[in-house]
């Protein structure tokens, strides 16, 4: 039998000023491991991206990311310590308790993609983003559609 597995997957994450781009992430709390040939590796512990120094008319703004997290209100207060919002002129919302039993925030990044911090009350953490076009919720290790989040269908 063939072996399929999977050992990562990572996102070519679009950016409208590359420069800027990378700082913001590092402000973040992410670590910039290699650059070169306009792209950027980032890492935060075991989850990473490619962040490129190219962005197509509409490519940023429908960029959606999916990460993990285990305390929300950790990486909110993290988020309003790093001052990202008033460096880089970002919106971070409030912490919001979800009807699908997630704890989430938004955090709007240079690009205009909306990344969503979340944790699920009694179940595994989760960390999700989302751009403009369609909402992804993670619940119990399973990622289904916001318009589906009853998971039958």
């Amino acid at each position: 039998m063939a072996n399929l597995s999977v050992t990562e997957i990572k996102a070519f994450v679009p950016s409208k000023d590359f420069e800027l781009s990378k700082q913001f992430y590092m402000d973040l709390g992410f670590a910039m491991a290699s650059e070169g040939g306009g792209v950027a590796y980032f890492h935060f512990g075991h989850v990473s991206f490619l962040l490129q120094d190219y962005c197509a008319d509409g490519l940023a703004e429908n960029f959606m990311m999916h990460i993990l997290v285990e305390d929300v209100d950790a990486w909110w207060n993290h988020v309003q310590t790093c001052c990202v919002t008033e460096k880089y002129a970002v919106k971070c919302s409030n912490i919001v308790a979800q009807p699908w039993r997630m704890k989430d925030f938004c955090l709007t990044d240079l690009q205009a993609c909306i990344g969503e911090s979340a944790r699920t009350r009694g179940e595994p953490p989760a960390f999700y983003s989302s751009g403009a076009g369609q909402l992804y919720a993670s619940r119990g290790g399973a990622t289904v559609p916001s318009h589906d989040i009853s998971g039958s269908g």
